[in-house]
């Protein structure tokens, strides 16, 4: 089964099963939002789980392979300048430099490359560009054998369990980590926040 089916079998469970466990740590990340107006892509939108918690006064795109997720992040209320896209965060469907910030809330794990996905925000942010990471991540060196052990299976169902975060921002230079902290999970999940030299 591949990722894009089993995500559509999942959208209905989505929300009960993630908003109460992430809400806190994805108004953190959200507050580092920059105050000044600009333009944001939440890649990996999913069912806009993150949309009330944002400030209004940007103007955000939300990406999304997935409809069914999708189709669910529409539905949610708010009073904020929204536009949603049906797309791969692998390979974004924008112009150089025409974002001021990006979020990618638990979307780098899932992604069969990451770094990939990485490299695209990092070519569409202008410069001093703030992208706002929180995701579940190995740190270099980390044996966590069990993760490894059933990623194989869970990497084809919902989400990597190997990803090294240090190594996806190893191969993409642009990017400046200036701030990471441990969110969930005794620090396997993390917010991080870069900025586009």
């Amino acid at each position: 089964m591949s990722l894009k089916h089993s995500y559509t079998l999942l959208a209905p469970f989505y929300d009960s099963a993630l908003r109460q466990a992430t809400q806190a740590a994805r108004r953190r990340s959200l507050d580092a939002l920059p105050s000044q107006a600009g333009r944001v892509l939440l890649a990996g939108v999913g069912t806009g789980l993150d949309l009330p918690h944002l400030p209004g006064q940007h103007q955000y795109v939300g990406l999304e392979l997935n409809q069914a997720m999708l189709q669910r992040a529409l539905a949610q209320p708010g009073p904020i300048d929204f536009l949603a896209l049906r797309g791969d965060a692998q390979h974004l469907p924008f112009a150089d430099a025409s974002f001021d910030s990006a979020v990618l809330h638990l979307i780098l794990a899932v992604l069969p490359q990451p770094a990939r996905c990485l490299g695209e925000i990092a070519r569409i942010l202008r410069p001093g560009g703030v992208v706002l990471i929180f995701d579940k991540f190995l740190r270099p060196g980390q044996p966590a054998l069990l993760r490894r052990l059933f990623n194989p299976l869970a990497r084809r169902v919902a989400t990597r369990l190997d990803v090294v975060f240090e190594e996806l921002l190893e191969a993409t230079p642009e990017l400046l980590r200036e701030h990471d902290q441990p969110a969930l999970a005794g620090g396997w999940f993390r917010l991080i926040r870069l900025r586009r030299r």
